[in-house]
């Protein structure tokens, strides 16, 4: 079948309702009668509640009701396994007891008439505590690594070796062995944490935020002990989210134990510096890699440990060092992870989980060592590029990353890069240039969803699915005019319902393969049964025609080869006086997944330019070169790139959040010292794709972006900023005093 939509440039479906104000996020489904609830959060970093006055905010102006652990309902909490499990223990059981468990936790949430009225008596709630000193910091001598519980799928686990990794660096006459780090991170999305909860008798509805609306269900039903089709999730658009809104956090549950409480709808929104709270952060790591090397630059070992903060209740992990088994050719590897439980909120996937972090250890120790060695870093990569996934002895479903090197490197000009450090400038500025690798998996997950084609041509499509500013909308609705063989304005999707049929995650570039191939299936079923209605029909012409005789062509079926009008959906659907409807669904076979290691790959450029006598730094343009699969629309794949790049300059320069030690509290929890990019920081930016056809990944040949456009980023700033000093700094986000002694 000739491309139609797929690969087409098409400006985002609902555009216009975004900017006229008319697409409706969770904050805006405001409910008849309702209430307002604001948050009461913990001021020690960990202890026990003593005491909580609420007689007299119980009589402030507005005030209907103060939710503490004294009057809260004992909810059920049971088990709950999402598709993604974020951790491995047991979620905060909110206002369910008196302990303290971390700096901000929920200690109790009032509700009023007004939002001003909540907010003035929130502040006016005295509580007081029975403290004890939190541990906060991973460095401090007291705490302790663990090796993590749930470390137990192949990738996962969380020691892995092939030879002696550590007998080959030692033995290498070229060798690397140094420490990286990584600042803790808050995803500060443009929308922030809401819900609007109503319960009409036992069944609850919940406009909430979520990337994940049918686990937010399960959850929710779980935490009460009801029936989760007693439970609804609506949630149309998402103002960003980067893995934030994957969980459901405990003012989803508070929202509903408070709309119960008063018998009311309930709007509880976070603010900004609650965000920082508990509503998860990319942990703080720490890694040491090791790399030996011949002379020539083959790589003989190589050795990566790492270790992420957790929370004592719960250990969230992530693919710190997954790619060190793959990403190169090498005979010995070891790769060991741990964690470091503290008394802080459970962390979660935050833009390119695990593999960003990771990569930036392992990027800068190969960049490192293509210094050590005198070879050309991206030479240094082709020359380690292997056959096969050499951890799991099977073949790359494709695998492009040479190809990405020579486009990005042609498209950067990395040819004009001088070699030594400090040997570029532009006038009085240092200018280096840096390059790293970019990876991640090619996920995909059991995915449902259903098309209905009406009586004027519509096709609608119903998915459980989120669009967190992607393009979700857009490139679903692309595909199912592909398949349908419709114009894209005969298409209407429809998302953000949890009674739809249900969807993976909106998260970890699955999204695509997933929903996308389930409406793919949908398509085609619903096409199925409008030719067996043709068929059926004695007015039809095309009554009793042998399916063999039959095919679709824009939209319309006709006996194979004829070039008539045949029947359009409408046609068919007008016939048989009722609408078409087909559910399909996709998931991966379990032997293409045994059979092929499944990857995408990417090639990041950087030019930073040094100030030398006040040390700022300044991104002057990135280049991305990506092998993703089939590109189902290059205008949002490269807004998806530029700005997986912006996090990346923001994770490499800016980013990072800082705990008082004394009780945890986020000291920049608001947007004056949390630092992230804005339009002046932002330099030029370029995302090119490299054809590659992988016809094992699923059925649309698609891989995973999103997360991709994050991954490779801050190394090749790094890098860049090594290059232009001859400073190598081994901690992110890298500052002016970093590089003011180069």
């Amino acid at each position: 079948m000739t491309a139609t939509s797929i690969g087409k440039p098409l400006t985002r479906v609902d555009g216009r309702a975004k900017v006229t104000g008319a697409a409706h996020y969770a904050a805006d489904f405001n409910q008849p009668d309702q209430l307002y609830a604001v948050i009461v959060n913990a001021t020690v970093g960990l202890g026990r509640v003593s005491g909580i006055w609420n007689d007299e905010v119980e009589r402030m102006p507005g005030v209907v009701a103060v939710i503490t652990h004294h009057n809260a309902p004992k909810l059920a909490y049971l088990p709950h396994k999402a598709v993604i499990d974020p951790a491995d223990g047991e979620r905060l059981h909110v206002l369910q007891d008196d302990e303290v468990r971390f700096y901000g936790q929920p200690v109790a949430v009032v509700v009023a008439q007004t939002l001003d009225h909540a907010e003035r008596a929130a502040a006016a709630l005295r509580v007081t505590y029975a403290a004890r000193p939190p541990l906060v910091d991973p460095s401090d001598p007291r705490a302790e690594a663990i090796v993590p519980a749930a470390a137990t799928r192949a990738r996962a686990l969380a020691d892995r070796a092939r030879g002696d990794a550590d007998g080959a660096v030692a033995q290498a006459p070229i060798k690397i062995d140094e420490t990286y780090e990584i600042a803790r991170e808050n995803h500060n999305p443009m929308e922030p944490h809401a819900t609007i909860a109503a319960w009409k008798e036992e069944r609850l509805t919940l406009w909430s935020k979520s990337q994940y609306l049918v686990n937010e269900q399960a959850e929710i039903a779980a935490v009460f002990g009801m029936p989760a089709e007693n439970v609804e999730v609506v949630c149309p658009f998402i103002g960003g989210a980067f893995g934030t809104s994957l969980r459901t956090w405990p003012h989803v549950t508070l929202a509903a134990v408070a709309a119960r409480h008063v018998g009311r709808p309930v709007k509880l929104v976070l603010t900004r510096k609650q965000m920082f709270f508990a509503t998860g952060h990319r942990p703080r790591t720490r890694q040491r890699v090791a790399l030996g090397a011949t002379p020539e630059g083959r790589l003989t070992g190589i050795v990566h440990e790492g270790t992420g903060e957790t929370s004592r209740y719960e250990q969230f992990m992530e693919a710190l060092t997954n790619v060190t088994d793959y990403l190169y050719s090498c005979p010995n590897v070891r790769t060991q992870y741990r964690l470091t439980p503290l008394d802080t909120s459970t962390p979660n996937h935050m833009r390119g989980p695990g593999e960003a972090s990771g990569i930036f250890a392992l990027e800068s120790a190969i960049d490192e060592l293509s210094y050590k060695l005198g070879i050309d870093p991206v030479a240094l990569r082709r020359r380690n590029e292997p056959e096969l996934d050499e951890a799991e002895n099977k073949p790359f479903s494709s695998r492009s990353l040479v190809q990405c090197y020579e486009l990005g490197s042609e498209r950067f000009g990395w040819a004009r890069r001088t070699p030594e450090p400090r040997s570029m400038r532009d006038g009085r500025l240092l200018i280096g240039m840096g390059a790293a690798t970019a990876t991640y998996p090619a996920y995909q997950a059991p995915a449902h969803a259903r098309v209905r084609l009406l009586g004027d041509g519509v096709a609608e499509v119903e998915a459980a699915a989120s669009d967190m500013g992607p393009g979700t909308y857009t490139s679903m609705t692309q595909v199912a005019a592909e398949f349908l063989g419709l114009p894209p304005e005969q298409v209407r999707f429809n998302l953000g319902r949890s009674a739809y049929p249900q969807t993976p995650s909106h998260g970890g570039s699955w999204t695509m393969a997933s929903v996308g191939s389930a409406i793919r299936a949908a398509c085609i079923a619903a096409q199925a049964e409008a030719a067996r209605r043709a068929m059926a029909d004695d007015n039809s012409p095309l009554f009793r025609a042998p399916v063999g005789d039959l095919e679709w062509s824009e939209g319309r079926l006709r006996r194979r080869g004829q070039t008539g009008a045949g029947l359009s959906y409408g046609d068919i659907v007008a016939r048989s006086g009722r609408p078409v409807e087909a559910d399909g669904s996709a998931e991966r076979g379990g032997d293409v997944a045994e059979r092929y290691s499944m990857h995408s790959f990417g090639a990041v450029f950087a030019e930073v330019a040094i100030d030398p006598d006040v040390g700022t730094i300044r991104v002057r343009r990135i280049v991305g070169a990506y092998g993703i699969g089939r590109v189902v629309n290059p205008l949002l794949a490269r807004s998806q790139c530029t700005g997986g790049m912006i996090g990346g300059i923001g994770m490499a320069l800016m980013e990072r959040t800082v705990l008082d030690p004394r009780d945890g509290r986020p000291v920049n929890a608001h947007m004056a010292d949390y630092l992230m990019p804005v339009n002046l920081d932002i330099p030029r930016l370029e995302a090119h794709f490299v054809d590659e056809v992988d016809p094992h990944v699923n059925a649309l040949g698609v891989k995973g972006l999103g997360e991709i456009a994050l991954v490779g980023t801050a190394p090749a700033i790094a890098n860049a900023v090594f290059h232009a000093t001859g400073k190598r700094v081994r901690s992110l986000p890298i500052h002016i005093d970093d590089v003011l002694s180069a």
